[in-house]
């Protein structure tokens, strides 16, 4: 993509270069690590996870997010170490299949337990969200996207409604609301014709 850092392509790349951006950014951030990658990937080896977590430590001042598809790995780092206070850890969540990261999460204590439900790809039906902070929804993007159903997501937002978690709806993607194939920015970020947009606070762990 002309990126230095997609210069071995999606293959696995650890980027010592960046563990010192944090500590330039003097205002209080929201960093998600590894935004397009998986931090607990078999590819990544410990001490490369260990060195991020050195500069989480060492900068209190920022809020960082942890997404993987893997909390067994996840689960088994942090068995040997305390999640830092300023951390939120999260699993994706698209499919039914994958409910079963979420308990496997909500074991791990942590400040903010959160689900990423992007992309959405079928109704996950119930949720038991106890332990869960936050819940992020939202539609795939690009050429090949899959459709999302409004009564998926708003089933979701029922299931974090009833039970006091924080609902996130971050975009509608390639499909709108009314089933229609469009350009993302074109279908928004609406739904029933409100932006809802919450976020948790950190509990003290």
């Amino acid at each position: 993509m002309g990126v230095h850092k997609y210069r071995n392509g999606f293959s696995i790349t650890t980027h010592e270069e960046s563990l010192d951006e944090p500590f330039r950014w003097k205002s209080a951030s929201d960093i998600f690590i590894c935004s397009m990658s998986d931090v607990f990937h078999s590819d990544v080896p410990d001490s490369f996870i260990r060195r991020i977590m050195e500069v989480v430590h060492q900068t209190p001042r920022h809020h960082y997010q942890i997404l993987t598809k893997r909390p067994e790995r996840m689960s088994e780092f942090f068995e040997k170490s305390a999640v830092p206070s300023n951390v939120w850890l999260g699993v994706t969540v698209e499919n039914r299949t994958a409910k079963r990261r979420i308990d496997l999460l909500r074991k791990i204590p942590a400040s903010v337990h959160f689900l990423s439900c992007e992309p959405l790809l079928e109704d996950l039906g119930m949720l038991d969200l106890s332990g869960i902070e936050w819940v992020i929804v939202g539609g795939e993007s690009g050429p090949r996207a899959r459709p999302m159903k409004e009564e998926w997501v708003l089933s979701i937002q029922h299931n974090c409604n009833v039970q006091g978690t924080s609902f996130f709806f971050k975009q509608w993607g390639t499909w709108g609301s009314d089933g229609i194939k469009r350009a993302k920015h074109e279908n928004g970020k609406l739904l029933k014709g409100k932006v809802v947009q919450d976020k948790p606070r950190s509990k003290v762990i």
